[in-house]
């Protein structure tokens, strides 16, 4: 019997690509991993991006990462921006909100926005009101009532927040552990208080030219705030060595700024030097010290790359000479500018001391 061999027609072959499936396939996976992989891509450019094309259009608006974001730094008219921002549903889920130097935003949009978009501020974890002096408590009060997940909060250089803004703050938001109220020269003893007692887990602290802060309230956040990492006490000559000596309670503190701390004597840096794991510290202008602190400080803080003597005349080679032996492998930036004990060097005598030594400054 003969064997019959199969005769099925061979499979047609696949239609090429046209153009629009060209798009759809390669070139759109192309642009959304180069888009997502982009952090210098700004909103303005993301949003021209929807208009290229109806798929790219239905393809990034899927990718809820890219629509976490909005910033309105300097712009003109922000308060009506972001209000019609947040209204849009690409912005349900934002988690980081940049208004710092907007400067035409006030209360009333605040409000408007607790009014019509709370929902959209649900998940908001990064809040910044940076010089945005037409705020007031209540503006903090209406935009704080929506955050009840917000982690970092700033509101730098404004001088009509006050204590009760603060109220509302920890009333409203209750897992801040980055603050910064730089500037917000009505924040009293009262405010710190409610900082150190709602607060136990903030990591970073900015109280930069708060004025009317004392010792009391300063050794109150100092005696709660045991997880601080970073405080920064800038230009706040009303704390003496009663306060500065609870910094030592800061064990994970890697960052301090005491820039114009008149008051700091030796003994209290001696205090501040048990924070063995400082790699930022400036002491620009602590007229008061000399170099009994500074060695104190060297032999124990080993970890530091930057240290600032800006302006201290009681300090002379003795302390560089300690800051040698103990942290010559970590300095890169060190200022003694105006330190008249100090003596000029070159900078190979320099880097025999401080190999690592990026940034010198000496009587400039």
């Amino acid at each position: 019997m003969e064997e019959k061999t199969s005769t099925s027609p061979a499979p047609a072959p696949a239609p090429a690509m046209g153009e629009d499936d060209v798009w759809c396939k390669e070139t759109v996976p192309k642009v959304l991993k180069l888009v997502c992989c982009s952090p210098s891509l700004n909103q303005k450019d993301l949003i021209s991006l929807l208009f290229v094309s109806p798929f790219l259009y239905r393809t990034l608006l899927s990718s809820q990462p890219l629509w976490q974001l909005l910033n309105f730094r300097e712009f003109n008219n922000a308060g009506n921006r972001l209000i019609a921002a947040l209204s849009l549903p690409r912005y349900q889920h934002v988690k980081e909100i940049n208004l710092e130097f907007a400067s035409d935003i006030e209360d009333t949009h605040l409000i408007l926005i607790k009014q019509k978009c709370f929902d959209s501020l649900q998940s908001l974890e990064s809040l910044n009101l940076n010089g945005c002096q037409k705020i007031s408590d209540t503006g903090i009060q209406a935009i704080t009532s929506c955050c009840p997940r917000l982690k970092a909060f700033s509101v730098y250089w404004n001088v009509r927040v006050t204590d009760s803004g603060l109220l509302h703050t920890v009333t409203n938001c209750k897992h801040i552990v980055d603050l910064n109220i730089s500037g917000c020269k009505n924040i009293s003893d009262r405010g710190a208080q409610l900082v150190a007692e709602n607060y136990p887990k903030l990591e970073s602290l900015n109280l930069t030219r708060c004025v009317k802060l004392t010792d009391v309230g300063l050794k109150q956040l100092l005696q709660k705030c045991l997880s601080l990492q970073s405080l920064n006490l800038y230009a706040v000559s009303s704390f003496t060595d009663e306060a500065y000596k609870k910094i030592c309670l800061l064990t994970r503190l890697t960052f301090l700024d005491l820039c114009g701390a008149q008051n700091l004597s030796d003994q209290g840096l001696k205090c501040i030097s048990k924070c063995k794991n400082l790699v930022s510290l400036n002491l620009t202008w602590c007229v008061r010290v000399t170099d009994e602190g500074v060695i104190a400080a060297a032999q124990s803080c080993t970890s530091l790359e930057f240290l600032s003597l800006f302006g201290i005349v009681g300090v002379t080679d003795k302390c560089l000479e300690a800051l040698s032996k103990s942290c010559s492998n970590t300095i890169t930036t060190l200022d003694v500018n105006g330190c008249i004990g100090i003596k000029k060097r070159s900078r190979e005598e320099l880097l025999q001391l401080f190999p690592y030594l990026k940034c010198f400054k000496v009587h400039s």
